[in-house]
């Protein structure tokens, strides 16, 4: 086992900055986490990891990045000392393989979401995690977001009265051949966008569901041959307590949750975006009050967050656990739509939850990059 991590851990807190690689060159990655680093003060990016060279060239050049490997040199830039932390933004059935290969060098871990394909491979990660002595983290952004963490001060402040209902939509269009409609590399509404949806039902309700069920659904276009066009799922908690959500492939893009009280309701839209402006609309009783926040750097604040775990030896509450619960629950609805009945789970109890203490602003990415053979969910390049 090649373990760095306490030499790395040690020159990275002298220098302040802890030294990224990101290990995917996605639309995501390209969009939103390659800008960001400009703005994370004890971040730096100095690697990119891709099997395109022509991603690597223009990338590598427009970021100033020396170091650029293909996949088959993953493991020896792993060793080779030049970094303490990778992000990985590749397909979801790769999660696992990088994030154990990094631990057992030594190296920090940011996930993205999904955590896995299963509770096995979650288990597998947090255990490579633990007898490595590395920080993992799943890249839950909202839990750093100002209006998503004011939602639960609103929620836990007992305004809306006793919480009864969550209600949320998630859809976009997906053209024919991106990889969120390839089930083999974990693909699916659920896995890519229903995710959401269940995490903010889970940290409003601040609790677990006790059992699920879903069903989907398809047009018969071509493009929904191995995922369905759209899902949706039921999730009861304690206290006989119901969060509902829809995400679909195929409609016009929209993201909302609503969360109900007996004395009134919170209206969150667009609940799930990675940039731009997120609205309040609060009705208690007969007062309605909206609120705008403003747009912040919300991949900025995640590379901040994680930095600062590292350089302070500071769990994550974006952790393991969380990444675990989300996958638990995923399997568990792919189960109920297989079988079509309502489905139990049991989930590790979580001792810690995203709280308004969390909110990380950094500034918002003033200019869209170029992007290098990579197009975003619809098919825009």
């Amino acid at each position: 086992m090649i373990n760095t991590q306490a030499q790395t851990a040690s020159s990275s807190t002298q220098r302040g900055k802890i030294r990224y690689a990101v290990v995917g060159l996605g639309w995501f990655a390209q969009s939103a986490a390659l800008p960001a680093f400009e703005q994370s003060e004890n971040s730096e990016l100095v690697a990119l990891v891709s099997d395109d060279p022509t991603k690597l060239k223009e990338l590598g050049k427009e970021y100033g990045i020396e170091q650029t490997h293909s996949y088959e040199e993953y493991d020896e830039l792993l060793a080779s000392g030049k970094i303490d932390a990778v992000y990985i933004a590749l397909p979801n059935h790769l999660h696992c393989d990088y994030t154990v290969r990094a631990a057992k060098a030594g190296i920090h871990v940011l996930c993205e979401k999904p955590m896995a394909m299963d509770v096995a491979e979650c288990e597998e990660m947090i255990q490579a995690a633990k007898e490595n002595d590395i920080k993992l983290a799943i890249a839950y952004r909202l839990h750093l977001e100002e209006a998503n963490l004011q939602a639960v001060e609103i929620v836990n402040s007992g305004k809306l009265g006793e919480l009864r209902i969550f209600n949320s939509l998630f859809t976009q269009a997906v053209e024919d051949g991106n990889i969120r409609l390839d089930r083999e590399i974990g693909g699916g509404t659920i896995e890519d966008i229903g995710i959401y949806c269940i995490n903010a039902a889970r940290y409003l309700f601040q609790d677990e569901p006790l059992e699920v069920f879903a069903t989907s659904a398809s047009n018969g276009e071509e493009r929904f041959k191995e995922v369905p066009e759209m899902t949706s799922a039921i999730m009861r908690f304690p206290g006989d307590r119901l969060a509902a959500f829809t995400c679909s492939f195929g409609a016009a893009k929209t993201s909302h949750y609503q969360v109900l009280g007996t004395k009134g309701d919170l209206r969150v839209e667009p609940a799930y975006a990675s940039s731009g402006e997120i609205k309040h609309v609060l009705t208690i009783e007969d007062d309605k009050k909206e609120t705008t926040f403003e747009p912040h750097g919300q991949l900025a604040a995640e590379f901040v967050y994680f930095s600062d775990c590292i350089l302070q030896n500071k769990e994550p509450e974006l952790s393991g656990k969380e990444g675990l619960i989300d996958v638990a629950i995923i399997n568990a609805l792919n189960e109920s739509i297989a079988t079509g009945c309502f489905v139990p789970i049991s989930v590790p109890e979580r001792d810690r939850r995203p709280t308004a203490e969390q909110i990380i602003e950094r500034p918002p990415i003033e200019e869209e990059p170029d992007l290098i053979n990579v197009a975003d969910p619809a098919g825009n390049t």
